[in-house]
């Protein structure tokens, strides 16, 4: 579904691009392995044979509706190189001008940023990957999916009574509170850090929206100015 609506928006002429995540899951699958690798060295290797099958994935996906994609993966030294954040904006121009949709992931096979459990940095997982994509192209929009509809003054999976802020104009420490505890089933990004990825997209006059991932047809909704 993901690669029909991104398809459509890119054959209205919008340019999107696609930050994903995955490798070393989509690794475990490939290699039937019992459990998820617990060093960084199994991690990395784990991550190179998922990274090829995930592309693979991705490329079959957006061929079925004609359209080519690209590999960009990224490490967080790029944030500290002008001329390598030149560099990828670049590449990122490029292949949109000539309709190819960039798929973005973070450089898991080289880098240990995000593999170490804890360890805070600039890509601590993929949420904030794909705010500092935004804030690199100076995108007008991130539309962050999740695995719940929206962000809640609560765990809305645990409290029933959670209410959903469908609008928010300023991250205050009330607001940081509400995330605390409110997670996502799969990966390493939770409504914290998707906070945090938010303040650093916002930052950079990037409007941010959080959407329920299983329903990617809410991202036109979301295009045409609707209530999601």
């Amino acid at each position: 579904k993901l690669a029909r609506i991104i398809s459509d928006l890119s054959n209205q002429g919008k340019e999107v691009i696609l930050v994903t995540s995955g490798a070393i899951g989509v690794g475990v699958d490939k290699l039937k392995l019992s459990e998820r690798p617990k060093t960084i060295r199994e991690k990395q290797a784990v991550a190179a044979v998922g990274q090829c099958e995930l592309m693979h994935m991705y490329s079959k996906f957006f061929s079925e509706y004609g359209h080519i994609v690209a590999q960009i993966l990224l490490t967080r030294d790029i944030m500290g190189d002008e001329k390598c954040r030149k560099n990828v904006v670049n590449t990122f121009e490029t292949l949109l001008e000539k309709g190819i949709v960039p798929i973005v992931n973070e450089n898991d096979s080289v880098s240990t940023v995000e593999l170490k459990v804890g360890q805070k940095d600039t890509f601590s997982e993929n949420d904030t990957l794909s705010a500092i994509v935004s804030k690199l192209i100076e995108a007008d929009l991130l539309i962050i999916l999740s695995d719940i509809d929206g962000f809640y003054d609560s765990d809305p999976r645990k409290n029933p009574d959670s209410r959903m802020l469908s609008v928010i104009d300023k991250i205050t420490p009330e607001i940081e509170d509400c995330a605390e505890g409110a997670g996502t089933k799969r990966g390493t990004g939770g409504m914290v850090t998707k906070l945090s990825a938010a303040k650093i997209a916002t930052g950079a006059g990037v409007d941010v929206v959080l959407t329920n991932g299983s329903h990617p047809e809410a991202i036109l909704d979301i295009l045409s100015g609707e209530q999601v």
